[in-house]
């Protein structure tokens, strides 16, 4: 299979990449980012730990991994629109928190706006433009408060 794209030339503003470093334990950190996430706008209708699951199936071995599924119905109505609907196969927006070290935990977002027009199952038009501009406005929100 060939890429339409580099993927070494994809920068990470590109996919709207954010991280952030929190220094506290996990559960502390995941219950910090719930609560920043919605009082950003953003609801969490899913989550669940990676960690837990993969450690009882596989037993991976995994440090704290946790996926909280961010979503503003507002935003989610707007790219479903946009993109003739093929955008919900991305949803939620995953915001995952994982543990670097004990106290030390990372929060890491990519925006799925970004890669849907990046990827092509959004236009890369004006009203996907501003959908991804506001759900980035959001999202900028939220990590100004972690």
């Amino acid at each position: 299979m060939v890429l339409p794209f580099d993927p070494e030339e994809v920068a990470s503003d590109d996919v709207g990449e954010k991280r952030a470093t929190l220094e506290m334990n996990h559960e502390d950190a995941v219950e910090h980012v719930r609560e920043v996430f919605t009082d950003a706008g953003f609801g969490v209708p899913v989550e669940f730990s990676v960690s837990d699951l993969l450690n009882e199936k596989v037993d991976a071995g995994l440090d704290p991994y946790y996926v909280l599924g961010a979503c503003n119905p507002n935003m989610a109505a707007r790219a479903l629109d946009a993109s003739e609907k093929r955008i919900g196969s991305l949803f939620p927006c995953n915001v995952v928190v994982w543990e670097e070290e004990p106290g030390v935990q990372t929060v890491y977002h990519v925006s799925i706006m970004k890669i849907a027009r990046l990827t092509g199952i959004a236009p890369d038009d004006e009203a996907m433009a501003d959908v991804v501009a506001d759900t980035g406005a959001l999202v900028e929100e939220a990590y100004g408060n972690l």
